[in-house]
């Protein structure tokens, strides 16, 4: 349907640590933008080992990354501390404001940034509304709050219809 369109991904993948960032580095994205929770690790869970290694590498290839989160300053500084990245809390996702400044802080823009993300309504329409590259992630861990639980049926509704265009596109 026509009507979700603004919220349709530009692809999906099974989890961010499968995603071939390389792939993107070599056609000229030079920044990421990365939820935390249920994107990075399971909600409200520390920066882990796995998360650390993965920043270095990024850092490592050349990519700058920021994490944008509607999280509170206290979760979001202590997770961008360990992994070593810029960040934005309190970011008020959909909103386009801040992702505008993430790419200030990266001194990157939209057509050359990606944004990785669990969530429709937040973290996939808001970079949209920016036109960005974006990438929806399954979530790690069915632990969630009920907001976002409740959000999750309606996300089946548009993952559905974006199943279907997309399958009647590449027919």
């Amino acid at each position: 349907m026509k009507i979700f369109r603004k919220l349709y991904p530009s692809e999906m993948e099974d989890g961010t640590y499968v995603i071939d960032f390389k792939k993107y580095y070599d056609m000229g994205y030079r920044g990421i933008l990365f939820d935390i929770d249920n994107t990075l690790v399971p909600h409200g869970a520390p920066a882990d080992e796995k998360a650390i290694a993965f920043f270095k590498k990024l850092r490592e290839m050349g990519f700058k990354t920021c994490l944008i989160s509607n999280n509170k300053e206290p979760r979001v500084k202590s997770f961008a501390d360990k992994v070593g990245s810029e960040y934005i809390f309190d970011a008020h996702k959909p909103s386009r404001k801040n992702y505008m400044k993430a790419f200030e802080l990266m001194d990157t823009k939209k057509n050359n940034t990606l944004f990785v993300g669990d969530q429709i309504f937040t973290d996939i329409y808001g970079a949209n509304r920016v036109g960005m590259h974006t990438i929806l992630v399954k979530p790690i861990h069915p632990k969630e709050e009920i907001q976002i639980v409740l959000k999750r049926y309606l996300e089946k509704g548009v993952l559905w219809t974006y199943k279907k265009d997309k399958g009647h596109r590449e027919q």
